[in-house]
């Protein structure tokens, strides 16, 4: 939980989910981490209650999982979730 108040502090050793390592890439500091693992990779958003994890590989491309996480994770923070 506080690697999301600095996404980058996870980039020199990694995401480890499920036994799988995934290179994080990017993140919003206090709401999205994202990986990347070959052709795949995960987007995890944080809500007031939850944290909604999506892991996609091909066809599917990193900016629909993006979308589709966060706004389910906007929804569920308006929602007060």
């Amino acid at each position: 939980m506080n690697d999301f108040n600095e996404p980058g502090s996870l980039a020199p050793t990694g995401l480890f989910l499920g036994g799988t390592k995934y290179m994080v890439i990017q993140g919003e500091a206090g709401a999205v981490i994202r990986g990347k693992k070959g052709p795949g990779g995960v987007t995890i958003k944080k809500t007031a209650m939850s944290l909604i994890v999506g892991i996609y590989t091909e066809p599917m491309i990193p900016g629909q999982c993006n979308m589709i996480i966060e706004k389910l994770g906007d929804y569920l923070l308006d929602q007060g979730f």
